[in-house]
């Protein structure tokens, strides 16, 4: 399986602007600046996708993990934030809220661990992921 979207950036760093488009269309030259990114202009940014794509993967894996082992998931709430410092991003932090019936602390949180570690975008990243979980 392949995915693709298209980057296209007009001007300079500061100055220039820029829009995204994803092969499926959701996002359809979605715009992006230096003031989406690094202050708080409209459009969108690179760490604001990655934080959405991290956490939609990570929902999305424990999801697996918990109907695998015999749980249904009633809503797995999945907040992430991209932290960017120095050129870098330095952390991405999962804040999970759940609805799981009849499971146990100690299994969910082992499951929890598993998609942590092992949802697709987790490996991808090479950077400190915080994972704050919930289980109501």
């Amino acid at each position: 399986m392949k995915r693709k979207s298209t980057a296209v950036w007009q001007g300079t760093g500061k100055e220039g602007k820029g829009h995204l488009t994803t092969q499926t269309g959701v996002l359809d030259k979605t715009q992006y600046s230096f003031s989406s990114r690094f202050e708080d202009g409209k459009g969108t940014n690179p760490e604001e996708l990655i934080a959405a794509a991290h956490a939609g993967c990570f929902a999305m894996k424990l999801s697996f993990n918990l109907t695998g082992a015999g749980f249904e998931p009633e809503e797995l709430h999945v907040e992430g934030t991209i932290t960017l410092g120095d050129g870098a991003i330095t952390q991405s932090k999962l804040v999970l809220k759940a609805k799981v019936k009849d499971i146990s602390k100690e299994k969910f949180d082992e499951l929890v661990k598993d998609a942590e570690k092992n949802c697709p975008v987790s490996k991808l990243l090479d950077t400190e992921i915080v994972v704050e979980s919930t289980l109501n």
